[in-house]
């Protein structure tokens, strides 16, 4: 099975080391990073502003399975304005659109699943919702089963409270109430197997793990996992960070995951933030 990525991250890197294709190629968006993946033994190509690389229309359309992080921009989604005839053309059956629980807004700290409508509080999650929307459409035209996953806050070895303890660049902010969601980059990995196995046309996937829970008591587990003095308390105040951080905190919500449960059969290998961060404080 062949793989196309558009948007070479941190989880779709991990999905492809997973081993699951044959062949797996994908996008980034500048040619030092290109040559840094080229390394690894990924196909990887340059995706632009500009007209799309004829090489990228090749591969996506020798693909079985497509996946897609960009973000859109003020024009809308690049890659469906780039690549759409490509993709609606391609042999792919399983396409998948990697989004963010941002798109539900703030719901004062109360619990949400699938059924609950977007509310997106800012210009960059509005254009998120169209996005979502844009790929389902799409799959609607195309007979393609698309699924949109939204993501909870992404971490794994190299991105996690303990990375950054190790780095000196922890923070342990403090809004009082306030919880989070997050998701191991393996259980994204998994969710994303089990639903190439399982193609639903039209679904939406909540990744969240089991328990929302405040960032300053993560900071505190990390620290106590390494043996280490927590870094102080700091009282939240958006003035002081910047603003992509600030609006992370205002939104407020505990995430429900029952659907890749049920439907997907998934076990998260990581439920809680405790054994995530056990796993990468042991890794090194």
């Amino acid at each position: 099975m062949n793989l196309f990525a558009f948007g070479l991250g941190y989880s779709a890197r991990h999905w492809i080391a997973t081993g699951r294709f044959a062949r797996a190629g994908g996008t980034v968006t500048t040619r030092e990073k290109a040559e840094a993946l080229r390394a690894g033994g990924i196909e990887v190509f340059v995706l632009d502003e500009g007209a799309c690389d004829p090489g990228i229309l090749a591969a996506v359309g020798d693909s079985d399975a497509i996946l897609t992080s960009v973000p859109p921009d003020e024009g809308g989604d690049p890659v469906l304005e780039q690549a759409e005839a490509a993709i609606a053309g391609s042999r792919a059956g399983w396409i998948g659109y990697l989004s963010t629980i941002g798109v539900y807004g703030d719901r004062g700290g109360g619990w949400i699943d699938e059924t609950a409508e977007p509310d997106p509080p800012s210009e960059r999650t509005r254009r998120r919702v169209a996005a979502e929307e844009a790929w389902l459409a799409l799959g609607r035209r195309t007979g393609k089963a698309v699924q949109v996953f939204r993501l909870s806050g992404i971490y794994g070895p190299g991105r996690s409270a303990v990375d950054q303890l190790r780095a000196g660049t922890a923070r342990r902010i403090v809004k009082p109430g306030q919880v989070f969601n997050r998701i191991h980059v393996e259980d994204i990995a998994a969710v994303l197997s089990a639903s190439l196995d399982r193609p639903r046309p039209g679904a939406i996937y909540n990744l969240a793990d089991d328990e929302p829970a405040p960032p300053q008591d993560v900071v505190a587990h990390a620290a106590a996992l390494l043996g280490v003095e927590p870094p102080p308390e700091i009282p939240f105040d958006p003035a002081t960070l910047p603003a992509m951080t600030a609006s992370f905190y205002g939104a407020n919500k505990r995430v429900r995951n029952d659907v890749i449960k049920r439907e997907l059969g998934v076990t998260l290998a990581y439920p809680t933030y405790r054994e995530g961060l056990a796993a990468i404080a042991g890794r090194s």
